[in-house]
């Protein structure tokens, strides 16, 4: 048996009051009220054989506190109890008792945990034993545990405050409320749908997806089964399962006593069949006939000397650049693999016709003489004879090509310059965006050539052609959305499909039957899996690991904003507030932007994500200047010849008029962020404007004729946004656009971020303009991640990076610089 029974003591400071808009100078203290408890847990000693142990010590009581409980308990079978003044007891001997609280801080704080009345306790942070009793704790929801240990004859009134400079911005409370603000914790852990696929009749779907566990360490990756009528989840054998062309089974391979084995599964009864062994390894089509796989086999290169070796080309310093791809079948009846193609020019297959007598073949070659420097070939091949039909020779602005069902068409993704400029809609003197994607369709009775859209503003990204209606569906970028389209290949209508999120990230057709699956996440919601009937167009939700994933986040709206520019274009953007917020107080701006080709989505969960900003009391405006794709090709192809000019223009004009019909935002404490080409309009926006108190540049390019010639991509890129303009032939483009021979017009604090193994923007490109800052005098930091390329994806590494991101603000927008002072504190060097 066991009691507890509660004292009441007058209340210092009420739980979750904020008190003041203004930091305490003075650490204040905060009663916990209200405690989460599981016990009485009955332990004993252990039955003493010895009197002392192998290190020479005796047993002591107080050991008991060392055995291990699971905390998951208090969230099963605990029961809610004020703490102010708790008696801890136990009538029947020994035992742990779990009592729990959660601190809530919306800016960097050091904390002060204080338990009184009981010695006998050990003290849990976020699940891990606590060193000491002070804590420097990064804004995030986080959870004490104090582990108490009772005896038959003492009883403990227990309780516990917590002390900080900064309570004005920490809420305590008890466990039993789930609820938090969205943070970056929720970003790393969030549960993602990968690849889907869908059986030929509809009636099953492979579904991958993914997990980051805390910490780390560990991930969860699982291929699961998906029975549509009954929404039924099986696990997977294997994750590579994939379905048979135009039928109801899936296959898989695995390692057998005669090598190599092809397994065939049919998902309705799970019997398996093999149907190959002793295949060879790699990446391989299964055609339609099933009587063949088609591989793609990789011969290495010549070797250099790796002290002192010979760089062949620009491309050459890519590491496997000099293997080679070619095209190989692999006959299931004989056992015979025999190559299909030979050469040292790249060979893929991108479809296989639906009767399996062509194979559609791209090739891909480099000729550095004119733009484009890489040019792809497509054809068709006869696997038997051998015979190949060329369709497009030598063109560099074509992407992906697949087969109509009935094989007498091609549908074509290219750029608005491919096949002569057919689909280009430009201004005069204008250069189209070759990012900014567009469909093309080829009859191969004549090989003639139509734009699909032309006319058709977003820019089109994935492309599937349906066999069960003989329409062809899409999802393209529009503006800051990713959308559905079906286009009707006879009289070229397209048609937007109503799809329930902002961002449809992937869709599968099922061949013969009008089934389709999307998934897709929004700005306030993370990923979901829906079925579309093509023939009403109706969704309907399958999956929601957003309902799992956030159900106890707390998050603040999202509103769409959009200004008339000087130059009479609607600019469109968007705008976060915290979900606390209050019209009458002024919070700091954070503006984000990339500034060119794709705009930034609606992506809950983003390298930038919003949401867990505003959680730390900021607004954040994301704006979408000229240039990026999904517009139209005349605004993307403001992103060709510019260097910024324009887009900053965008940038600057909409912040000053967000700030003037949004009265809640301090105007004095804007902060702006951008990576890649986003960070070189970080760097070139401060040369043109003082209106930001602090800016990050990520990855950014600092001088366009460095990042030309040093980066894997920096002169094929440049081939985009540089069109036809060379560093000697186009100073005012590549000098003058330049923030490096601009950096004595910079006075904003300004932080460059770096992983320094980047290899798309070299990292000297952050290093010589941080350099060119400190020799001004300018105010400036530069922070390197170790090992990193232009993304940031070690799990450690993503937490600090992200945390030195969240510090500089702190710093500078809220004038609270103790988060950056821990991370780097001052040096005297």
């Amino acid at each position: 048996m066991y009691q507890y029974f509660i004292v009441m003591k007058r209340v210092i400071v009420l739980i979750g009051l904020f008190l003041a808009a203004v930091p305490a100078m003075f650490a204040q203290k905060v009663d916990v009220q209200e405690l989460k408890y599981y016990g009485p847990i009955q332990v004993v000693s252990p039955l003493i054989v010895d009197s002392t142990d192998v290190n020479g010590k005796k047993f002591d009581v107080k050991q008991m506190l060392d055995y291990e409980v699971n905390f998951k308990q208090l969230e099963k079978n605990s029961a809610t109890a004020p703490a102010t003044g708790a008696v801890i007891s136990s009538t029947d001997g020994p035992a742990l008792h779990l009592l729990s609280f959660s601190l809530q801080n919306t800016h960097f704080a050091t904390v002060s945990v204080n338990i009184s009345g009981s010695d006998d306790y050990k003290l849990y942070l976020d699940g891990s034993p606590a060193r000491g009793k002070e804590f420097k704790l990064t804004p995030a929801r986080h959870d004490f545990v104090i582990k108490c240990l009772s005896t038959a004859d003492k009883a403990d009134t227990l309780s516990a405050s917590v002390e900080s400079s900064k309570s004005d911005y920490i809420k305590v409370y008890s466990t039993t409320d789930a609820s938090h603000p969205y943070s970056l914790s929720d970003v790393l852990h969030a549960r993602r749908i990968g690849r889907i696929s869908l059986s030929a009749d509809g009636k099953y779907a492979i579904i991958s997806d993914s997990q980051t566990l805390p910490g780390g360490k560990n991930s969860v990756r699982k291929s699961q089964l998906l029975e549509l009528s009954t929404g039924k989840l099986s696990p997977l054998r294997d994750e590579s399962a994939t379905w048979l062309p135009g039928s109801p089974q899936y296959y898989y391979t695995i390692q057998g006593v005669e090598g190599q084995e092809l397994r065939v599964v049919n998902p309705a009864t799970g019997e398996e069949t093999v149907i190959a062994k002793g295949m060879p390894r790699g990446r391989f089509s299964v055609s339609p006939d099933l009587k063949t796989l088609y591989y793609s086999t990789f011969q290495e290169g010549p070797k250099e000397d790796e002290d002192v070796y010979q760089i062949l080309n620009p491309e050459d310093r890519q590491p496997g650049w000099r293997n080679r791809s070619q095209i190989a079948k692999y006959d299931i009846e004989s056992g015979v693999q025999m190559p299909l193609t030979y050469g040292h020019t790249d060979m893929y297959i991108v479809d296989i016709k639906a009767d399996g007598s062509k194979l559609l073949v791209m090739s891909r070659d480099l000729r550095y003489e004119g733009r484009p420097t890489s040019v792809s070939s497509l054809f068709l091949l006869d696997p038997v004879s051998l015979e190949k039909e060329v369709l497009v020779a030598e063109d560099g602005f074509i992407g992906r090509a697949s087969f109509s069902p009935d094989g007498s068409q091609i549908i074509i993704t290219g750029s608005p310059e491919a096949f002569g400029g057919i689909g280009k809609n430009v201004k005069e003197g204008q250069i189209p965006n070759s990012y900014d994607n567009q469909l093309f369709l080829m009859k191969l009775s004549d090989k003639s050539v139509v734009p699909m859209t032309k006319d058709f503003n977003p820019s089109v990204q994935n492309v599937e052609w349906c066999k069960a209606d003989g329409m062809i569906y899409f999802t393209a970028e529009n503006r800051d959305y990713i959308c559905l389209y079906r286009l009707n290949p006879k009289n070229g209508r397209i048609k937007e499909i109503a799809a329930n999120e902002d961002l449809v990230n992937d869709f599968t057709i099922a061949e013969t039957s009008p089934i389709m699956l999307y998934q897709g996440q929004g700005a306030s919601n993370s990923d979901r899996l829906y079925s579309l009937d093509l023939k009403s167009l109706k969704s309907s939700l399958l999956i929601d690991y957003s309902a799992q994933g956030l159900k106890d986040c707390v998050i603040g709206p999202c509103e769409e904003w959009n200004f008339t520019s000087s130059r009479g274009d609607t600019i469109y953007g968007r705008f976060y507030l915290p979900a606390d917020f209050d019209p009458s107080k002024k919070y700091p701006l954070i503006v984000n932007y990339y500034g060119g080709c794709s705009p930034i989505s609606r992506t809950m969960e983003s390298r930038y994500p919003h949401n867990a900003y505003t959680s730390l009391g900021y607004v954040v405006y994301v704006v979408e200047p000229s240039g990026a794709t999904g517009f139209g090709q005349e605004f993307s192809a403001r992103h060709v010849n510019t260097a910024g000019e324009g887009v900053a223009e965008d940038i600057i004009e909409g912040t000053k008029k967000f700030c003037e019909t949004h009265p809640f935002v301090d105007a004095s404490k804007i902060g702006c962020i951008g990576a890649s080409y986003g960070g070189f309009m970080t760097q070139y926006l401060q040369t043109k404007t003082d209106i930001f108190a602090a800016a990050i540049s990520h990855a950014g390019i600092s001088d366009h004729t460095s990042y030309w010639g040093n980066g894997y991509w920096g002169y094929s890129y440049s081939e985009v946004s540089m069109a036809d303009s060379y560093p000697w032939s186009d100073r005012e483009l590549y000098v003058d656009q330049s923030p490096l021979y601009n950096a004595d017009k910079i006075h904003t604090p300004l932080l460059f971020l770096h992983g320094d193994s980047d290899t798309n923007v070299p990292f000297g490109e952050s290093v010589q303009m941080f350099t060119a800052l400190k020799l001004l005098g300018r105010e400036t930091a530069f922070v390197a991640v170790k090992g990193e390329n232009h993304h940031i994806m070690d799990y450690d590494k993503r937490i600090k990076w992200q945390n030195t991101i969240f510090a500089w603000f702190a710093k500078y927008l809220q004038d609270d610089p103790d988060w950056w002072n821990e991370m780097y504190p001052e040096k005297d060097l």
